[in-house]
């Protein structure tokens, strides 16, 4: 009887030692970000995976982020931890005015930290990214103080990225350029998502085991069960050259229409481009490609359940980024295009990632590269491209 008792106080205290264990490793994490689904935006899909992983893992995670449409509040029980998800309601801005895009960024910022202030305070982690702009100078000083652990990942490089559109950078903006340097210099981990953007942070004097590379996953897994979406019907009968996703300012466009111009004189009736973009960059390719009277249809981007079946719908994809953005900025679509495992056309340096990681994926048949700029091989690398697609 006296041996029975013992035992089941030596399964108590290894119970009690056990919990206790569990929640020295079970960490408070706040994730900071811009736009959550349904609001379209690849950091805060990306976000979404990261949070839900991370409470898998027993952390109790607590995901702050923007939504159009209406402020919200869920929680969920995710294997031994959970997920606190908060939408804050922000209406969209007009990326095209500079001043109003500065006064949204700013309040953005404001309002995320301040609807996250208690998750702040009694969180043993900060994550955050490069969405919205700038929420580097917003974080770091109040994690300075309150002396929290940072983890910081570079999705885009402010103000690099505007700088990149500058003849000449004026003096304001690379003294916050100096600046975003001196705190990226204080976090605790940079999380990069490439080794393009690797290279520029190590040539920035940050040590490298404070940097880790970690690439984002594709934001689909194709199965089976998944089917093409149905062509537009101004399209119906050609080959299908995709352009899904966001195309801005750090997006080169020229070359792809020029090229496809010339693809068009040789082979009039056989592919049309489907613009399925939001940006700056899709109004000026729809506008070159009306002008031109090249077949084209402009769409926007659908919900992420909807995405497989357009991705699917393509017989090539098209990626683009202009050379002087390579390192600051790696197209998230570029996952979800290799895994839809169909040809890609980019138009960018081989020294970016998305070379790297294409070239990996695909033989010469079934991936071309075009430096900027060359039109002639636009033409040349279609040519190549839609011949597998012809063969399928």
């Amino acid at each position: 009887m006296v041996g029975e008792v013992d035992d089941c106080n030596c399964t108590k205290a290894r119970l009690k030692k056990s919990q206790a264990t569990l929640y020295n490793m079970q960490k408070k994490i706040l994730i900071l970000c811009d736009w959550l689904p349904p609001d379209f935006g690849a950091v805060g899909q990306y976000a979404v995976g990261f949070a839900n992983a991370l409470a898998e893992q027993g952390h109790k995670v607590s995901l702050f982020g923007f939504s159009s449409k209406q402020s919200s509040k869920t929680e969920e029980v995710i294997g031994t931890g959970n997920v606190l998800t908060r939408r804050i309601h922000r209406n969209q801005y007009d990326r095209g005015n500079f001043i109003k895009r500065a006064l949204w960024t700013f309040g953005a910022n404001i309002a995320l930290l301040f609807a996250a202030r208690r998750q702040f305070l009694s969180a043993d982690e900060i994550r955050f990214t490069g969405s919205p702009p700038y929420l580097i100078h917003f974080v770091m000083p109040l994690a300075f103080i309150f002396r929290k652990k940072t983890r910081y990942r570079i999705t885009d490089f402010h103000p690099e990225c505007l700088m990149a559109t500058y003849e000449n950078v004026p003096l304001w903006m690379k003294l916050l350029h100096r600046l975003t340097l001196a705190w990226r210099r204080q976090v605790s981990v940079i999380e990069v998502l490439g080794e393009d953007q690797k290279r520029h942070i190590l040539a920035s004097r940050i040590p490298a085991h404070r940097v880790e590379l970690l690439r984002d996953p594709s934001p689909i897994i194709f199965t089976l069960d998944h089917v093409a979406a149905t062509v537009p019907a101004s399209l119906l009968g050609r080959k299908i050259i995709l352009y899904s996703g966001n195309w801005g300012v750090a997006h080169d466009h020229l070359t792809f229409v020029d090229g496809f111009e010339l693809f068009c004189r040789q082979y009039p009736d056989h592919a049309g481009v489907w613009l399925n973009a939001t940006g700056g960059r899709a109004d000026q390719v729809e506008a070159e490609l009306t002008e031109r009277g090249l077949p084209f249809v402009r769409t926007r981007p659908v919900p992420l359940e909807q995405l497989p079946a357009v991705l699917l719908a393509a017989d090539v994809h098209l990626i683009s980024l202009v050379d002087r953005f390579v390192g600051y900025v790696l197209p998230s679509k570029v996952y979800a295009c290799i895994a839809s495992n169909k040809p890609i056309l980019f138009i960018g340096s081989r020294d970016s990632d998305v070379h790297l990681l294409s070239e990996r994926a695909r033989n010469v048949n079934s991936y071309q590269q075009v430096s900027v700029g060359d039109t002639k091989q636009v033409q040349t690398a279609l040519e190549t491209l839609l011949k597998v697609a012809d063969n399928r």
